[in-house]
């Protein structure tokens, strides 16, 4: 059912905890199934992720995606972070079950809002960024059946 990665995700996540005076803080949840999502970005002078770490509520492919999540934008440049997708994160953990494709959706959406938090604290935009949603929720069933 799970892929090894997803299991190793789940049962040792990475970046566990918070940042204090984060850079930028995203948090998403699902109504439907109930996981809560927060991640913390530390960026630096020259936009780098210097450092993040995520604090989640949900089952285990939810902590798992969290997990990789934080792992994929990690050192890297805002830019970058904003190309890290639920297919991304999917591909990185070898593959979700359809079930659990909203748990990657939240990942994207959680490090989207953090971005957006970051901007809206340093008065920029980000190319691409849009006003993330507090709850995925909507539209959830179209991407799960793209899957």
């Amino acid at each position: 059912m799970y892929s090894e990665k997803v299991m190793d995700h789940f049962q040792n996540p990475r970046n566990v905890g918070e940042i204090e005076d984060a850079s930028g803080v995203g948090t998403v949840g699902n109504a439907k199934c109930g996981d809560i999502m927060r991640i913390y970005l530390d960026i630096d002078e020259n936009k780098m992720i210097r450092d993040v770490k995520f604090k989640t509520f949900g089952c285990g492919a939810a902590v798992a995606t969290s997990s990789m999540a934080t792992e994929l934008v990690k050192g890297k440049s805002i830019e970058e972070a904003m190309q890290v997708t639920n297919r991304a994160v999917m591909e990185a953990l070898d593959g979700l079950p359809p079930v659990k494709v909203h748990c990657s959706l939240l990942a994207e959406e959680a490090i989207h809002a953090a971005l957006w938090d970051y901007a809206e604290k340093h008065d920029i935009q980000i190319e691409g960024l849009k006003k993330p949603k507090s709850d995925i929720h909507e539209g959830e069933e179209e991407e799960e059946e793209e899957y």
